[in-house]
């Protein structure tokens, strides 16, 4: 697998423990760096946890380095004359502008065909789409021989932060993110029903057995940025 060294500690500098990546303090100390590391890769890859870590570490570089070259914005959801423009909303995930190689790719074709084809759904809890509704952006690297606890971590994360999923006992309705909306084919190849899925994992739940009614939360596309101190 290609040198994860660089990468690493771009993340440790520039991205906090919330998530939150300093776009501006990334831009003025290290302004080709991750350019220059992307450059570098390439797809191959050596079993399934080094495909796991390596498309996902890519999926996150390349969203990064999508936002640094638009900088600055306030949302990856560009507006138009205070509408949002659906179309240029599309074109960041399904346009080819990332080159990898030879060939050029989209991040859409990272998920889908690289990732969801793999048949976890933890990876939606670990590509990031650089809004706060995302998953958070781990400040690290991943890595083969970590991959599987990284994202079991960053599952229980996911499922466990009350801006993404909360259940109200009292009306017995599950409130989750709608990216268990968008993916609910995926999470259905492991559980019946969605709730199956996230109640276990839920530690709020208290050992819910009825299911629950499904509530979506309202997406948050704000930029996930940190502000330079």
């Amino acid at each position: 697998m290609n040198d994860l060294a660089t990468w690493d500690q771009l993340l440790r500098l520039h991205v906090d423990q919330a998530g939150r990546v300093d776009y501006a303090r990334w831009l003025s100390h290290h302004p080709r760096t991750l350019g220059h590391w992307l450059a570098e890769q390439t797809a191959e890859t050596d079993g399934r946890q080094e495909h796991l870590a390596h498309w996902i570490n890519l999926y996150n570089a390349f969203t990064i380095q999508a936002v640094l070259q638009a900088y600055p914005i306030a949302s990856i959801r560009p507006t138009l004359l205070g509408v949002p423009n659906w179309i240029g909303f599309l074109e960041f995930f399904q346009r080819k502008r990332h080159r990898l190689a030879q060939q050029w790719i989209s991040l859409a074709w990272i998920e889908d065909r690289m990732l969801r084809q793999q048949g976890d759904p933890r990876i939606h809890f670990a590509i990031v789409c650089a809004s706060l509704g995302c998953p958070l952006l781990r400040n690290e690297a991943y890595r083969p021989e970590q991959v599987e606890q990284q994202l079991e971590d960053d599952l229980k994360r996911f499922i466990n932060d009350p801006s993404k999923v909360h259940f109200d006992p009292d009306q017995n309705i599950l409130f989750c993110s709608k990216i268990f909306q968008w993916y609910k084919s995926d999470f259905l190849g492991e559980h019946t029903s969605l709730s199956r899925y996230i109640l276990p994992h839920l530690k709020t739940s208290s050992g819910q057995n009825n299911e629950p009614r499904l509530c979506f939360l309202p997406y948050d596309w704000s930029l996930n940025q940190r502000m330079s101190s």
